[in-house]
């Protein structure tokens, strides 16, 4: 059996401690568990939480763990961790197969030397105060997590259930992870280089029918996607339909489809599992060079060099 210790400091964020029922549902499917999670703490015992009510932990000491994770706070100041609770980080880690960080708890891998000389991620909110701090470590504030070798680090909130994901995948194959995505009632699993903020949190739609469209755009991005396509979706007359998602989006049809298509694009182009033509057909473009204009127009770069920029990034 894996087992995972997840340290919380005190005021602990929820959606931190939210991250372990994904291992917890990893053990739904098999009659025998596949991981036992421990919730750790610098004393033991009752620990609050941001919510206001406490959890009981045990008091992290010379246990073995084969995942070690920290926690997060829910605050403006970043974290100052007491040297006795460093200490025991770094004697946890030296054991541990994994070490791993949500959100602000990068902060505790980072004081107990763990990140030295690694990539790494945390809250958008704190990456600058954390580059400053810790000049030594590459902070990549735009992805969701990161796994540098033995060591995983995630971004706020959610992102931490993605990276956890993905330790499943790691540990049990692409198939069990997906299961647990499923009870998890995800319905899309966010691969480590997806950005921390989407354009689709610009895109509300007001009602559910643009909702609709927008969503059938994401899940079609091969397909022509043609005003008159898209206004069937939306069960409306193409002209009915330009002047709604217009008034609601506040962009074209056709400057959504772009964006959207240039986001996947990106992220499989930094991802660097798919040569460039394979890539333009797969995100709807087609043809090459016209992926080559769209990015021009978005990111003053070509794909090649985005790919390249980012295989550099992972190299330092």
């Amino acid at each position: 059996m894996h087992r995972v210790g997840f340290v919380v400091p005190p005021n602990f964020q929820l959606m931190s401690l939210a991250a372990m029922t994904a291992f917890e549902v990893a053990n739904l499917p098999s009659p025998k568990p596949h991981y036992r999670v421990t919730v750790l703490s610098e004393k033991g015992g009752p620990v609050r939480s941001s919510g206001g009510f406490s959890v009981n932990t045990t008091k992290l000491a010379d246990q073995r763990f084969d995942t070690m994770i920290l926690g997060s706070i829910t605050s403006l100041e970043p974290p100052v961790p007491s040297q006795r609770l460093i200490k025991r980080i770094q004697r946890a880690s030296e054991s541990a197969r994994r070490s791993a960080s949500i959100c602000t708890g990068a902060f505790y891998l980072a004081e107990a030397g763990i990140l030295d000389g690694r990539r790494a991620t945390t809250h958008w909110f704190h990456a600058a105060s954390f580059r400053t701090r810790f000049p030594r470590i590459r902070m990549e504030q735009e992805r969701i997590y990161i796994n540098d070798g033995p060591v995983w680090t995630s971004a706020g909130m959610s992102a931490g259930i993605d990276m956890v994901l993905a330790m499943i995948e790691n540990d049990l194959g692409t198939q069990h992870a997906k299961e647990v995505a499923k009870i998890l009632v995800i319905n899309e699993r966010r691969r480590g280089g997806r950005k921390q903020q989407s354009v689709l949190l610009e895109m509300v739609a007001k009602t559910e029918r643009i909702d609709e469209v927008i969503a059938y755009i994401r899940q079609n991005l091969k397909k022509d996607l043609s005003v008159d396509e898209l206004a069937e979706v939306a069960n409306l007359s193409p002209r009915q339909f330009r002047r709604v998602f217009a008034m609601e989006i506040g962009q074209t049809p056709a400057k959504v489809v772009e964006t959207l298509r240039m986001e996947a694009a990106q992220f499989m182009i930094e991802e660097g599992q798919h040569p460039v033509n394979a890539v333009a057909r797969e995100v709807g473009f087609g043809d090459p060079e016209r992926m080559r204009r769209a990015f021009r127009r978005n990111f003053a770069s070509s794909p090649r060099a985005l790919r390249k920029k980012a295989k550099v990034e992972v190299r330092a």
